[in-house]
C-alpha cells in the first residue's frame, strides 16, 4: 500500500460497510461511472491490491492475502491479463512467500521486478499494531525489516537495493527505469528519496515535516505526485511524533501534493480533509486519479477522483460504496486497472477489476 494504504485498512473499510449495511447492490460496474467499459474482474477472493502494469501493458504485478490459499499476509503476485473472451487470470508468486510485502513495481525489461519485503528479518507476518491501545483509530506500521529488493518475474532476488536501519518501501520507477522513487524514515521523518538504479546514489527531495509516500513519476518524467500529511498543531505534531517514534503512523489525513521529478516547486494539489492518496497521473501527465473518503465524514466509502494537476475540476469516477483505490492507467491509456469491494457478496474481499478507459 502503494501506496499504501495497507490490508489492514482494506478490512476495517469492508467491516465497517458490512456492520452498516445490512442489504447491499452489488455490481461490477455501477450507474455514474461513465469512464468504464467492459469492466472484467481479474481475482476472486481474499485481499488483492496494489496492481500494476508492466511497460508493455501484458502483465500486472499485484500483492495478495488470502489465509484461505495459505497467504496469511501480503506476498507479490504476477499474471498475465486476459486478452480473449474467457481466458483465466492465472497468476504466479514471484516474492519469497516469507514475511510480508507491499508495493511491487515491474522494470521496462519486462524481466525484472522491484517490491518491498520484512524476509530478511522474519519468514513469519509481522504483528499488527493493537488498534485499541490508539482509541480503535487507523494505525499503520512501519516495519523496520522492510527493504526494497529486485528479482527477476522467476522470484529469484538478483539485488538488495536498500539497507538502511528503518523502514524502505513504496517503491515505484520512473518511465525510463532508471530512478527508483521510494519512503524511508531513515532520516527520522518519513520522506522520499530518489535513487539511481544504476549507481545505488540517492536524493532525499522532501524535507516538511509529515508522512510523504506512495510517489509515482509522470509518464512523460518531469513530475512526481504523491500523498503527504502535514501536522500543523501542536497536538498534531506532538502525536504524530510520539506514533512515529513507536514505527507507527495514523495515515487519515492526507492529501495529493506534485512537484518536479527532482522535488523542486512542490505544491498541494487537493485540500479535500480526510484521507486523500493513492494518486497517478493519467498518460497525458496533465491530470490526476486518486482515492478519497473526503464525501463521507464517517471515514466511507473510498472512491476515485480525477483532477488536474492544479486541483481543479474534481470529478468522482467510482461508485462503490465500499472500497475503490490504487487506480493505474494502461501504458497506452486505453484500460484502467483497480481494486474494489465490489461484487464480492457482502464478504470482506477486495478484488482487481480492469476495465475500458473512455473518455
Amino acid at each position: 500500500m502503494k501506496r499504501i494504504i495497507s490490508t489492514t485498512l482494506l478490512l476495517i473499510v469492508t467491516v465497517t460497510v458490512a456492520m452498516a449495511q445490512p442489504s447491499f447492490s452489488d455490481s461490477v460496474h455501477f450507474a455514474g461511472e461513465k469512464h468504464f467499459r467492459n469492466v472484467q474482474q481479474l481475482t476472486f477472493g481474499g485481499d488483492n491490491a496494489e496492481a500494476y502494469w508492466s511497460y508493455d501493458g501484458k502483465y500486472i504485478i499485484f500483492q495478495k492475502t488470502y489465509a484461505k490459499e495459505g497467504i496469511p499476509c501480503d506476498q507479490i503476485y504476477i499474471g498475465k491479463v486476459p486478452t480473449a473472451p474467457g481466458e483465466k487470470f492465472s497468476p504466479k508468486l514471484v516474492s519469497t512467500g516469507k514475511g510480508r510485502t507491499t508495493c511491487a513495481y515491474f522494470l521496462p525489461d519486462g524481466k525484472h521486478i522491484i517490491y518491498a519485503s520484512t524476509h530478511l528479518g522474519s519468514s513469519e507476518c509481522p504483528p499488527t499494531p493493537d488498534r485499541a491501545k490508539y482509541g480503535n483509530r487507523y494505525i499503520w506500521p512501519l516495519y523496520s525489516s522492510y527493504d526494497i529488493f529486485m528479482a527477476d518475474t522467476s522470484g529469484k532476488i538478483v539485488k538488495q537495493l536498500t539497507t538502511a536501519k528503518g523502514y524502505d518501501a513504496e517503491a515505484t520507477l520512473s518511465p525510463d527505469g532508471k530512478k527508483m522513487i521510494y519512503c524511508s524514515d531513515k532520516d527520522g521523518d518519513l520522506e522520499l528519496y530518489v535513487m539511481d538504479l544504476a549507481s545505488g546514489k540517492e536524493k532525499r527531495i522532501t524535507n516538511i515535516l509529515g508522512y510523504d509516500g506512495g510517489a509515482w513519476f509522470s509518464p512523460d518524467g518531469k513530475k512526481i505526485v504523491w500523498r503527504a500529511s502535514r501536522p500543523k498543531t501542536d497536538a498534531e505534531i506532538k502525536e504524530y511524533k510520539e506514533l512515529l517514534a513507536e514505527g507507527l503512523v495514523a495515515p487519515t489525513n492526507m492529501e495529493v501534493w506534485v512537484a518536479n521529478a527532482d522535488g523542486s516547486d512542490a505544491k498541494q494539489v487537493t485540500s479535500l480533509g480526510q484521507a486523500n492518496w493513492a494518486p497517478n497521473f493519467t498518460p497525458d501527465s496533465k491530470n490526476i486519479i486518486f482515492c478519497s473518503n473526503h464525501e463521507y465524514k464517517r471515514g466511507f466509502p473510498f472512491n476515485m477522483y480525477l483532477t488536474d494537476i492544479n486541483g481543479k475540476g474534481l470529478e468522482k469516477i467510482s461508485r462503490d460504496k465500499g472500497f475503490d483505490a490504487f487506480p493505474m492507467f494502461s501504458p497506452n491509456g486505453k484500460k484502467i486497472i483497480f481494486a474494489s469491494n465490489r461484487n464480492n457478496g457482502g464478504t470482506r474481499d477486495t478484488n482487481l477489476f480492469i476495465a475500458d478507459w473512455t473518455e
